[in-house]
């Protein structure tokens, strides 16, 4: 059975630090790209980093660059978003999705399994 479910989500302060994890069952991980996606109330779900199946590429948006960090093991088939310096504007449900090909894409066309998502807030 396919399964992506995300885990990490939490409260906490303006510049701090948070780790989500994606774990991606059911999958041979290592032939698919990985995403972290989020969608704040009343806005549109945007990309916020991606790693190709090799791990050799990884893109992110430009609101996040030099603050978030993305990672594989493809071993434990999970996905890794190390996230830090959180600002308000941080605050949404992040998702992780396993894509359709090997490489990394801020696309969400590009992904076609979604887990349910965790809670990130950012608030003092």
């Amino acid at each position: 059975q396919l399964q992506v479910v995300e885990s990490g989500g939490g409260l906490l302060q303006p510049g701090g630090s948070l780790r989500l994890s994606c774990a991606a069952s059911g999958f041979t991980l290592e032939y698919y790209g990985l995403g972290w996606f989020r969608q704040a109330p009343g806005k549109e779900r945007e990309g916020v980093s991606s790693i190709s199946s090799s791990g050799g590429t990884t893109n992110y948006a430009d609101s996040v660059k030099g603050r978030f960090t993305i990672s594989r093991d493809n071993a434990k088939t999970t996905v890794y978003l190390q996230m830090n310096s959180l600002k308000p504007e941080d605050t949404a449900v992040y998702y992780c999705a396993v894509g359709r090909w090997r490489i990394a894409t801020l696309n969400p066309g590009g992904y076609n399994y979604w887990g349910q998502g965790t809670q990130v807030t950012v608030s003092s």
